[in-house]
């Protein structure tokens, strides 16, 4: 234990915010993963600053994550600092506009429109992640994605300087955006919707949630879509006419319901969600000629051939 180290994360975030050798599994919606060596909650961004300035002086590496949806940790845990967002969750409207911290839920902040009777955030409100990883992904589903409805986003780069990114500047394409591209964090976002009524904003929330839950595998661990849509394909489809359907390695398995998803049976190790995300690469590849990309990021794992 770095006990100097402990003690000046102490002094910034208070004793319960900051945990050693603490369980990713528990900070990932995948529920596998191993211990990260630091793992820090926020409330404000000066901590958050601070906690940077820390990391670079001790030349400890770090990373920021949200609910751990789009993650998959490895077994073997993550060296240095994790520091998570989701204490940093608060929200004000301003006319049309909601301006929220990084860290609220894409459900929580689509309630909060629903509440204002502002219309355009529906399509976010079954993505299982945080407004800030929303925001640098370019984050979508069911035809909606966020450079529909953001206006703005603050940011801290890698400098540790606090700069306002308009809707132009944030670059956002399909999956990506200059936030993840240059290794920025997001701290602050605005999203600009339009004035509706609560009858048709819920009716439109019920409806994407219903069919969520018939085509999606909501019952089981994941981290939503696993691959990126190749251009002009569905990659779910390219891993069933592949025969991949239901397939599994360990604990890890392609989801019977949507085979774009990988899934969690209840065992899983990290390993077996990593081995299997390779396998259906592989296969669909030498099928198809089309090598998926993923969507999900994979924190910790050694550079090796697999």
């Amino acid at each position: 234990m770095n006990q100097a180290l402990h003690n000046q994360l102490l002094s910034i975030v208070g004793e319960n915010g900051v945990k050693e050798n603490e369980p990713m599994s528990k900070h990932t919606t995948f529920r596998v993963g191993g211990n990260a060596d630091f793992f820090i909650v926020p409330e404000t961004i000066s901590q958050i600053q601070q906690i940077v300035s820390l990391a670079k002086k001790e030349n400890v590496p770090y990373l920021f994550i949200g609910n751990g949806s789009n993650l998959l940790v490895s077994d073997e845990g993550i060296r240095g600092m994790v520091i998570e967002m989701t204490k940093m969750n608060q929200v004000v409207v301003e006319g049309m506009c909601l301006r929220a911290l990084a860290g609220i839920t894409l459900a929580s902040l689509s309630r909060e429109a629903l509440n204002h009777e502002l219309e355009g955030f529906e399509f976010a409100g079954g993505i299982p992640g945080t407004l800030g990883g929303a925001v640098s992904m370019n984050a979508g589903a069911y035809g909606g994605e966020m450079k529909d409805v953001i206006k703005e986003a603050t940011v801290l780069d890698d400098k540790g300087e606090i700069k306002t990114l308009s809707k132009e500047e944030l670059e956002l394409g399909y999956r990506t955006s200059i936030v993840g591209r240059n290794h920025y964090v997001v701290l602050e976002a605005v999203i600009e919707l339009t004035k509706g009524t609560k009858e048709e904003i819920l009716a439109k929330m019920e409806d994407l949630a219903s069919r969520r839950r018939e085509k999606q595998p909501l019952e089981y661990a994941s981290a939503g879509s696993t691959f990126k849509r190749p251009e002009g394909y569905f990659a779910g489809k390219l891993i069933d006419d592949a025969g991949l359907r239901g397939f599994g390695i360990g604990g890890a398995k392609v989801s019977d319901k949507h085979c774009g998803f990988i899934i969690n049976t209840g065992n899983a190790t990290a390993f077996d969600v990593r081995r299997l995300i390779i396998e259906v690469q592989n296969r669909v590849e030498d099928k198809f000629g089309i090598r998926l990309e993923t969507e999900v990021k994979f924190i910790g794992f050694a550079d090796r051939d697999w």
